[in-house]
């Protein structure tokens, strides 16, 4: 054969005749090698031809090309990353950027049982009712108070069931005879009573602790507070006014009444504040938003775990066997192999929790809440680690951290604050997994409103539809790779 000079790469090229195909495959490799700064050993033998390993500085003109590939790299990166912050982060700032200004969208509700002519109930309905309206307090600076209907919870322990049950965000209750109450203390001298029972304010600590100690207790405390303090000033000096116009012997047997019950003048009616499902353990927190985030990426940082070290391992591994296997066989295995790897893992990550004593008997037996927390971590896992895993075949690993960044924001966007605190646009967070698999977490260890069937049918739903698109979304990118291997035996079975 002749002995054919590559003008590109300096170097011998054995072949048949100028413009055969495999002469000019062999160039193409040749020229490739050379642009990624590789050589041959034949290269090797003749001396040195292009950039040598070790032997320049970065800005050397031997290495002008794969700088400029470098860079571009770099800068890519930037760009998109750039890109994914303007597309992400706003949703994330928007979610809790304007929390108060839809405080309003929160439901009270205002029971008078006082009785018709109880002073102090219609003092309270009167005052809840203009805070509702916002007077008195900042713009959007209240929650909107209902006054609910007596028949509607008979005894109080059906008013506080349907807090639990979210029927509303807090309840007040000026209690049965309150005012009369009072009045007969002060006349009997009573020196066991205590002006806490006059109100009950019930709230649900466990549907929401940001919800709950940002706005619902400050707001309705500093609402009960303030008009508790006009009402009893403004209720003793009726009294008071009344002794002075009438000093005769009942004033006196009224004074001498009250030195044995001081609290009757000194803090007339006051109130009690009943939190019905208290967020009693703070490694609560760590499940409820952080651990999730732990799933996937944690605290903004591109840092591997789980799930994400199991996508990223199942597509390194795959590769060993997906050539030689059948596309029914390699699509199962991308569906079912992530799913039963996260048997383990999802067990393991309840069993983390055991030793800092969760409530997981609030609702169920202790038994039966880990075993329903066990169950609801690994839907959760499958969801969203199913999700990176169909992505990633179209994104590649490249990419598919991109990918991870915007599922972290959009999924803890709508987690951390109740939804209706925030802008309408977020509405698309009641159909997200982190949401649901929150609120059945938060069901199992504070024994709050019970949405399991739908928390469940909601991350199952992103399981099925991750299992159908991994297939589809497979076969979209490896019927390339199966024609260019059907087409290279057909070339290879013509030369034979």
């Amino acid at each position: 054969m002749d002995s054919v000079s590559n003008s590109v790469t300096g170097t011998a090229v054995e072949g048949r005749k100028s413009g055969q195909p495999e002469e000019d495959a062999y160039i193409r490799t040749e020229q490739s090698q050379k642009e990624l700064g590789t050589r041959s050993a034949e290269d090797e033998e003749q001396g040195p031809a292009g950039p040598q390993k070790f032997q320049h500085e970065f800005w050397d003109p031997e290495v002008a090309h794969l700088r400029a590939l470098y860079m571009k790299i770099l800068g890519l990166t930037v760009v998109l990353l750039i890109l994914v912050m303007w597309i992400c982060f706003p949703v994330f700032w928007g979610s809790l950027g304007e929390t108060s200004q839809h405080v309003p969208n929160l439901k009270g509700l205002v029971i008078n049982r006082d009785g018709a002519d109880g002073a102090l109930g219609q003092a309270i309905v009167a005052a809840f009712e203009a805070n509702s309206r916002g007077e008195g307090v900042a713009p959007n600076a209240h929650l909107t108070w209902v006054v609910a209907d007596l028949t509607a919870f008979r005894p109080n322990d059906d008013l506080a069931h349907a807090v639990v049950e979210e029927a509303a965000w807090a309840a007040v209750v000026v209690n049965p005879s309150a005012t009369a109450l009072l009045t007969s203390a002060r006349s009997s001298g009573d020196s066991s009573y205590d002006p806490r029972t006059a109100i009950s304010f019930y709230y649900n600590q466990g549907r929401n602790e940001i919800a709950t100690n940002s706005f619902i207790v400050p707001y309705t405390t500093a609402l009960l507070e303030t008009t508790l303090a006009s009402f009893n000033a403004k209720y003793n000096a009726e009294f008071f006014a009344s002794l002075v116009s009438d000093p005769g012997q009942e004033s006196q047997q009224a004074l001498a009444a009250i030195v044995h019950a001081p609290q009757t003048v000194s803090q007339p009616f006051s109130f009690t504040p009943v939190n019905l499902r208290p967020y009693t353990k703070t490694a609560s927190q760590a499940i409820l938003l952080v651990g999730q985030i732990y799933l996937r990426l944690t605290k903004g940082r591109l840092e591997v775990v789980i799930t994400f070290i199991i996508t990223m391992t199942h597509d390194f591994a795959r590769g060993v066997i997906s050539p030689f296997i059948r596309f029914s066989s390699y699509a199962k295995m991308r569906v079912l192999v992530p799913l039963t790897l996260y048997f383990p893992i999802s067990f393991s990550y309840a069993l983390v929790n055991l030793p800092f004593k969760l409530t997981f008997g609030a609702k169920y037996s202790y038994a039966g809440g880990f075993f329903l927390f066990w169950i609801f971590v690994y839907m959760g896992m499958s969801a969203l680690g199913l999700s990176v895993e169909a992505m990633i075949t179209l994104l590649t690993p490249r990419f598919a951290a991109y990918f991870l960044v915007a599922l972290i924001i959009f999924n803890v966007s709508v987690a951390s604050v109740p939804i209706v605190l925030q802008p309408g646009f977020y509405r698309w967070g009641y159909g997200f997994p982190v949401f649901n698999l929150a609120q059945a977490i938060r069901t199992i260890i504070f024994n709050t409103k019970n949405k399991m069937g739908l928390n469940a049918g909601v991350l199952l739903a992103w399981i099925v539809l991750s299992s159908i698109t991994i297939p589809i979304f497979t076969w979209l990118t490896r019927r390339k790779t199966e024609l260019a291997e059907r087409n290279r035996v057909k070339e290879a079975r013509a030369k034979a």
